[in-house]
């Protein structure tokens, strides 16, 4: 009689109860996608429903169900969307429990989905999410896929979504291993970072120590994507030995799949020769803001200051297959000895290949270079550039092997690798290499006249106008990444800063001399940059152009040849 008055004291509880314990057995086979949203939900609906007053088996099923969630340590606030949800004088209650926990569940995987595990995970261990944005030393990086417009021809749109996301879900997973942080994915392009208050990697370490780990690992993780995206290219999943997450394996393969079918179709040759990922990477360390940052409902947990600037401008002049590091990440990089550890292991593997690498010096590896800043009037900072694959002169011998024969699209493309390369000399002595194999001849008088005008004219008539002897003699003298290395000379003398303001060095003594020496100093320098605005003009839009175009005359030239062959 007494569970009967309490029945009918809330209204229809045995009906209620019964499918309040459905679903909580529901909720609780949910509990791993949504465990602290379970616990707080079935405490809401047992208070609202008076459930603790009841004798009812189900409703002892219910609570028993929450005091087990309890024992597990499953623990938080009931989210505010749930209120006003649960209201026993609802007659529809069921469908409202339905909807409410399909909002838990659903909530629950926009959270695993779109949010940052990594991020997560780091708050968590922090044990509140940092208000206050502060400022420290954080390693960034910044990964782009050179030329992916061209690539992502060969693939259709959903394609190039399934490529990329296995691309990034392969760079999360080297991530993953060195402890970093994904901060953004724009397009083609990727962005992560090492340290802040949040890093728990650093939280005991003292800020010199912290500052040498983030520079060591941000070293390795550029290492190790640019290793992956080799692997990538070839569909080769080795790289991810050992990794227990199925998601990013799904993605891999879904990936491979496509790549794998293109690398073996009818068209595996042009696709092979034209379809190479491979990426440039840049990284710097510096003192930056770190914290929220975002209006209310779109925030996001960012970095901002001028390391990351830089960084950015490491990735945009950073080598193709290799990366570009600032002077200062370098110096700590040295300090530890870590850069001569890397040229020993780099040169072993090259010599195990035998490859083209096994001569390298350590200079060339570490190679230092000045980026020059046009948003900044031509301001320098220094930089090294580091090769990362032993077999990349061997790989790019392979991609022109079969771009020569491509006709007029497959010379464009190997004028553009000679482009990208032409700093590198292993790499460019590698497709001179193969380019003279092939017997095509370079015209290595043709281009050394658009470089030396003036010096080409001495040797006409040096050989007496014979133009077969002068490119013997320079073809013994100069290889082609020596021509390149002096047009790089002569574009570093063009480009010298012609915003130098010598005004501040005139000393006033009286105005009218003042004004006197001011004039005719303006005047100089305005003739000197005429000149000099003329140079520059005739470099790029001439000089700079007609040395590749030879070069692809050249090739041309072979092509044409040997097409006449194959109709004879």
């Amino acid at each position: 009689m007494e569970n009967t008055d309490k029945i009918d004291g809330h209204i229809g509880l045995l009906d209620r109860s019964e499918k309040i314990l459905s679903n909580s057995k529901a909720l609780d086979n949910k509990k791993t996608n949504a465990q602290v949203y379970v616990e707080n939900y079935l405490n809401a609906l047992s208070n609202i429903n008076n459930l603790e007053e009841s004798e009812l088996d189900s409703v002892t099923n219910v609570l028993e169900l929450i005091k087990r969630l309890d024992a597990e340590g499953i623990s938080g606030e009931l989210p505010d969307f749930i209120e006003g949800r649960l209201s026993p004088h609802d007659s529809n209650s069921e469908s409202d429990l339905e909807k409410a926990s399909l909002e838990i569940s659903i909530r629950k995987q926009i959270e695993n989905y779109y949010l940052p595990k990594h991020l997560v995970e780091a708050i968590v261990e922090k044990g509140s999410i940092p208000e206050e944005s502060e400022q420290c030393v954080v390693g960034i990086g910044f990964i782009d896929i050179a030329d992916y417009s061209f690539l992502s021809k060969f693939l259709t749109p959903m394609e190039n979504q399934i490529v990329l996301n296995g691309l990034y879900a392969s760079f999360s997973w080297v991530l993953q291993q060195h402890g970093g942080y994904l901060n953004k994915i724009e397009g083609d392009s990727l962005m992560f970072h090492y340290g802040g208050n949040i890093d728990p990697k650093i939280r005991d370490l003292d800020p010199e120590e912290a500052e040498k780990y983030i520079a060591q690992e941000l070293f390795y993780t550029c290492i190790h994507m640019q290793r992956v995206a080799f692997l990538f290219n070839d569909a080769n999943d080795s790289f991810l030995y050992g990794s227990d997450n199925e998601e990013i394996q799904k993605q891999v393969d879904e990936a491979f799949k496509i790549i794998g079918t293109m690398r073996t179709s009818e068209l595996a040759k042009t696709i092979n020769a034209f379809f190479q990922i491979r990426i440039r990477i840049g990284a710097n360390i510096g003192e930056v803001t770190i914290g929220n940052f975002g209006p209310e409902g779109g925030k996001q947990w960012d970095i901002i200051g001028v390391p990351v600037i830089n960084a950015k401008r490491m990735e945009s002049t950073a080598p193709i297959g290799g990366f570009r590091i600032s002077e200062t990440l370098y110096k700590i990089l040295d300090g530890t000895g870590l850069t001569e550890a890397y040229y020993h292991r780099f040169k072993r593997e090259a010599e195990a290949m035998f490859g083209s690498f096994s001569t390298i010096t350590r200079d060339e590896l570490f190679k230092f270079g000045k980026v020059t800043l046009k948003d900044k009037k031509g301001a320098e900072f220094n930089t090294y550039s580091i090769q990362v694959n032993p077999a990349l002169p061997e790989a790019m011998m392979n991609q022109v092997e079969l771009l020569v024969n491509r006709d007029e699209i497959g010379a464009q493309r190997i004028v553009q690798l000679l482009q990208y390369y032409r700093g590198n000399k292993f790499v460019i002595n590698a497709i001179e290499a193969t380019l003279i194999s092939k017997e095509i001849i370079l015209r290595k008088a043709s281009i050394f006249s658009y470089i030396f005008p003036l010096k080409y004219k001495t040797l006409i008539d040096e050989y007496d106008g014979d133009i077969q002897k002068i490119e013997e003699s320079l073809s013994k003298t100069y290889r082609v990444f020596d021509l390149f290395e002096m047009m790089g000379h002569l574009q570093d003398i063009i480009k010298e800063d012609m915003e130098t303001d010598k005004t501040s060095e005139i000393l006033f003594a009286d105005y009218e001399t003042y004004i006197k020496e001011l004039e005719d100093l303006t005047r100089k320098e305005n003739d000197h940059k005429e000149t000099r605005v003329y140079q520059r003009n005739y470099f790029y839009s001439f000089i700079y152009p007609m040395v590749f175009k030879s070069i692809n005359a050249s090739i041309l030239e072979y092509q044409h040849k040997a097409g006449e062959l194959s109709e004879i």
